[in-house]
């Protein structure tokens, strides 16, 4: 590593694909107390609490496979001496010498630092003030008050941002991005265990008759009443999602073809059966099982086909992909 990079304004470090140190920068060392020897060869998560370990699996992973690169991601490494340090980490996914490998920068978080010195010194005055005489009380109570009302309001934001950033706003399902990073970890999870799942795309038949007809609020209802029905019958594991428009998605993990055509039809009867006012409503399904190979791409193209297919063929039907017939050349 050349001097330039060891001594950059920010920390550096490198991983392989399954999480290993491969290089760091002194920066990165002097911010963690570590030293070289100590990291090099060791897996990244060591330097990671439990919580942020949960987190490094369930975002940041995904995201890169997906994507290539994350960016400005919120994370917090943890120091030799067992402190917690708020960075914003940058990435990178890419081959070198024949070899994939993530390059990140992680950046320290100065403001979020001097929030947290600010909590640390009004604890360190509610301590003092503890100790003072009873005339103080009254102000040790108010510091303290003010003190779980900050960090209750920290967690609330973070919380409400979390919540938006993977909701559909219409009909409170999740949103196109948590489905997509769901579907990576499932696909991430059958490389290794080959337990299978499969996934729906279901899609209102006419639906831009509805909105031409009766305007886009009529076409908003029907959205809300579909998605209040598809989370109804779902099961606990299964994960629902607007995909976008007037396309929903199902994920059912440890579903099979047949379990997956059999739970597809449940929701297309349900569905054609369960008026909205004064609509009534059918919507085509596609729906495809995950095989050795596949990739979210493959995966989902496969059952768009088969929506396609359902579309083609009359609407109001289910079809797997497995049941279509290749083209001819």
């Amino acid at each position: 590593m050349d001097i330039q990079l060891d001594k950059a304004p920010c920390g550096y470090f490198s991983i392989s694909d399954s999480g290993i140190i491969l290089t760091v920068n002194q920066t990165l060392l002097d911010m963690l107390l570590y030293e070289r020897h100590e990291l090099l060869g060791r897996h990244i998560e060591s330097v990671m609490s439990v919580t942020n370990k949960l987190f490094f699996h369930t975002y940041f992973y995904p995201y890169i496979q997906m994507h290539g690169h994350v960016n400005e991601m919120y994370f917090s490494l943890r120091t030799n001496s067992q402190q917690d340090l708020p960075v914003l980490l940058n990435g990178i996914r890419q081959q070198r010498d024949g070899e994939t490998v993530i390059d990140c920068v992680a950046v320290v978080m100065r403001k979020r630092i001097e929030h947290e010195r600010d909590i640390l010194h009004s604890k360190t005055k509610l301590e003092e003030l503890y100790q003072a005489t009873n005339e103080a009380n009254h102000k040790l109570e108010a510091l303290h008050e003010e003190y779980e009302v900050k960090q209750q309001e920290l967690l609330r934001i973070n919380l409400q941002l979390e919540t938006m950033a993977s909701t559909d706003p219409l009909t409170g399902l999740h949103n196109r991005r948590f489905f997509q990073v769901s579907l990576l970890a499932l696909l991430l999870s059958f490389r290794e265990t080959e337990k299978p799942f499969s996934l729906l795309i279901i899609d209102i038949d006419h639906f831009k008759r509805i909105n031409d007809t009766f305007g886009h609020p009529a076409g908003d209802a029907v959205l809300v009443h579909l998605a209040r029905l598809l989370e109804s019958m779902a099961s606990d594991t299964d994960i629902v999602a607007r995909f976008g428009g007037e396309e929903f998605v199902v994920i059912l993990p440890g579903t099979d073809e047949d379990t997956a055509l059999l739970t597809a039809e449940r929701y297309r009867s349900a569905i054609a059966n369960s008026p909205c006012g004064e609509h009534n409503i059918t919507v085509s399904i596609g729906a495809s099982t995950v095989r050795r190979g596949d990739t979210d791409e493959t995966l989902l193209h496969h059952a768009d086909t088969a929506l396609y297919a359902s579309k083609s063929s009359g609407r109001n039907r289910v079809t797997h992909s497995n049941h279509l017939v290749p083209a001819s050349d």
